[in-house]
């Protein structure tokens, strides 16, 4: 790798990690208060139900995405030219969020709510494929629930996300108390993962479903979400590498 790329990756490095750290803002606090109380006048049956059902959909396409991902693996290429493939992929998989954001924003309620699977398996597929251009193995459970907490830094907000920042950034050492393979998916708290996940999109997510309208907004946060989930998994596969390679 080029010393020049090194210094791009370090400075894009050094300021991601500034976003994520930085404190919440006044709006956000005021925002997350707000989703709190909805979340708190929610059964707990209904929040049980939702876990479940996103704790379903999360383990079809986790199981899924390796075949529907083709991406060879291009661990023998250096960074720079892996980071070349992967903002091509970028492109596509932004490009293909914003397509089926707007097709089913397009259709109102019915349409809308397929939105949301949907677009689960496409970040997914994209996190596949990210894995494999650096190099790594996704046959390996452990490799799947590396994907799980990008995707989970991406999708969570200030406390959680530092949180989870944390251990993206000590991998090496979280690997060590991972569960066995049989059981690793139960492992995850799933009701915070899919009350972040779900605050996190919600009101976009929420002006998807107006007709008309929706196509609009389907396209535009689609294509915004793949953009996020994009940055946080580049910088914590460059963060995983380098610390591995002695440069962190």
């Amino acid at each position: 790798m080029s010393l020049g790329y090194m210094d791009k990756v370090e400075r894009e490095m050094e300021r991601w990690e500034r976003r994520i750290m930085r404190p919440p803002s006044y709006g956000g606090k005021l925002a997350k208060g707000w989703q709190n109380k909805i979340n708190e006048k929610i059964p707990e049956r209904v929040h049980q139900v939702v876990s479940n059902s996103i704790k379903q959909m999360v383990r079809a396409t986790i199981a899924g995405s390796d075949y529907l991902s083709d991406q060879p693996s291009m661990s023998h290429l250096s960074m720079k030219k892996q980071e070349e493939v992967l903002q091509g992929r970028v492109v596509y998989y932004k490009r293909t969020a914003a397509v089926e954001g707007a097709t089913t924003g397009a259709g109102g309620i019915v349409l809308g709510l397929a939105d949301f699977p949907l677009l689960l398996s496409i970040k997914m597929r994209f996190l596949f494929d990210a894995a494999k251009i650096y190099g790594f193995n996704t046959e390996d459970y452990r490799e799947r629930l590396f994907l799980l907490t990008i995707f989970q830094l991406s999708f969570s907000k200030d406390t959680k996300q530092r949180e989870v920042f944390n251990k993206i950034t000590d991998w090496n050492n979280q690997i060590k108390a991972l569960p066995p393979k049989e059981n690793h998916l139960e492992a995850i708290d799933w009701k915070t993962f899919q009350l972040e996940y779900r605050d996190f999109i919600d009101l976009p997510k929420t002006l998807q479903l107006i007709p008309g309208f929706g196509a609009i907004v389907g396209a535009v946060a689609n294509y915004k979400y793949l953009d996020i989930l994009a940055d946080h998994a580049k910088n914590s596969f460059r963060h995983r590498i380098l610390k591995q390679n002695g440069s962190e």
